[in-house]
C-alpha cells in the first residue's frame, strides 16, 4: 500500500476520496491549502480560508487520519488573483481555477506531498487516469454531468504519474451516499459554482479598485460608435444585456479591443468564429505533435460546454490554430479550448485572438 496525501477542501468530494483511499488500506494524510488570509470576507474564508481547513480537519478526525494545513495564500495571490485581474484588464476572460490547479494545487501541494514522504497526491476531481504504453492518459469521469477532466488539461506527465483520482469511476449520487453512510460531517454541504475568492459571484465588483475601469466607445463591426461602455473589465464576449444600447435587433459583445479601449458589438452571427489562435498548448495524453501537424478532435471551449468537431494545427512551440468547421462557435479569448478523442483528453490551450 502507498502513502498518499489527499487535497481536502472540506467538501463532499475530497472527503469521500479520502475515505475511499483509507478503506483500501493506504496510509492517508489530509492536507488543505489555505488560499486566503483573514482579511477576506467571511464567505470567501469559508470556501478557501481557515474555515475550509477546519471542516477538512473534522472529516479527518472522523476517518482517523492526520490533517495538515498548507498556507499558500501568498502564492495564490501572486499567481492566480493577480493573473485574474491582469487578464480582465487586458480584455480577456480567464478561468482562474485552471491556473490554480496547475500552479497551486499541483505546483505547491505535490512537492509538499513528496517532502512528506508520500508516493502520490490525490484529489476529489471526477476524472480518470490510465497508463497507455509509456504515457499517462487522462479520461473523462464516469459521471458525464460531473466530469472535471477539462479542469486538469494543463497538468504534466510527471504530475499525472504522481496523481490519484479516486472518484473517476463514481457518480455524484454515489459519492453523496457514501458520505451519508459514513456519517461524514459534510453530507449536507452544497456545492459552490462560484470562484472561491469571489463567492458572491460578482466579479465586476471584485475588480473595482483592483483594475482600471476607463469608459470608452462601443462600436459596431463597421466601426461606427453606438454607445459608451463603463470599462473593458465589466464586459465579456457573448454578453447581451447591460450594454445600454436600445432599439433595433439584439446585439452582443463580439470582441474587446484593449488597444483602443473599445467594445465591439454585433448580431449573433457576428459572434461566431470558425478559427482562432491558441497559446500555451499542452498535450497530455499524446506526445506533442510536430509543427505543421493537424490533429482532429472534439473541442470543448468552456467548462461544461458541449464539444464540437474541430482541428488543431500546431504552428510553433506551444502555439496553434483551432478550426471549428463546419461549426461556428462563440469563443472567448482567455478561456481554454480542450481537445478530446471520445473520452480521452488529448490536450488543450488558451484561446487567443
Amino acid at each position: 500500500m502507498s502513502r498518499i496525501m489527499i487535497a481536502m477542501s472540506g467538501g463532499v468530494d475530497s472527503s469521500v476520496a479520502a475515505a475511499l483511499l483509507a478503506e483500501e488500506g493506504h496510509e492517508v494524510v489530509g492536507a488543505t491549502l489555505r488560499l486566503l488570509g483573514d482579511d477576506w470576507s467571511a464567505q470567501a474564508s469559508e470556501v478557501a480560508g481557515k474555515w475550509a481547513a477546519q471542516q477538512a480537519e473534522e472529516v479527518c478526525a472522523v476517518l482517523g487520519i492526520p490533517h495538515h494545513t498548507v498556507d499558500a495564500a501568498a502564492q495564490f495571490a501572486a499567481q492566480v488573483i493577480e493573473y485574474f485581474c491582469a487578464e480582465y484588464e487586458a480584455g480577456r476572460t480567464p478561468n482562474p481555477c485552471l491556473r490554480c490547479n496547475q500552479l497551486i494545487k499541483w505546483g505547491v501541494l505535490l512537492p509538499q506531498a513528496q517532502q512528506a514522504g508520500c508516493d502520490y497526491l490525490a484529489t476529489g476531481h471526477y476524472a480518470i487516469i490510465d497508463r497507455q504504453n509509456q504515457r499517462y492518459g487522462l479520461r473523462r469521469g464516469q459521471d458525464s454531468d460531473k466530469d472535471q477532466s477539462y479542469m486538469l488539461y494543463n497538468l504534466s506527465q510527471p504530475q499525472l504519474a504522481r496523481t490519484i483520482l479516486p472518484l473517476g469511476e463514481y457518480t455524484k449520487q454515489q459519492v453523496r451516499q457514501i458520505a451519508s453512510d459514513l456519517d461524514l460531517p459534510v453530507t449536507a454541504h452544497h456545492e459552490s459554482q462560484d470562484i472561491c475568492f469571489i463567492p458572491e459571484g460578482d466579479y465586476r465588483q471584485f475588480l473595482q479598485g483592483r483594475v482600471d475601469f476607463e469608459p470608452g466607445p462601443i462600436k459596431d463591426t463597421a466601426g461606427q460608435i453606438v454607445g459608451t461602455h463603463q470599462g473593458l473589465p465589466a464586459y465579456t464576449v457573448g454578453q447581451r444585456h447591460g450594454l445600454g444600447i436600445s432599439g433595433g435587433p439584439p446585439v452582443y459583445v463580439v470582441a474587446k479591443d484593449a488597444e483602443e479601449n473599445a467594445i465591439i458589438v454585433g448580431g449573433r452571427s457576428e459572434l461566431w468564429r470558425r478559427k482562432c489562435k491558441l497559446k500555451e498548448l499542452n498535450w497530455i495524453s499524446i506526445a506533442s505533435p510536430s509543427v505543421g501537424e493537424t490533429v482532429d478532435a472534439q473541442v470543448q471551449l468552456r467548462y461544461r460546454a458541449r464539444c464540437v468537431d474541430g482541428t488543431v494545427t500546431v504552428t510553433g512551440p506551444g502555439s496553434g490554430e483551432l478550426s471549428l468547421a463546419p461549426h461556428k462557435q462563440a469563443v472567448s479569448p482567455g478561456q481554454a479550448a480542450v481537445f478530446y478523442h471520445q473520452d480521452l483528453l488529448l490536450g488543450g490551450g488558451i484561446i487567443g485572438s
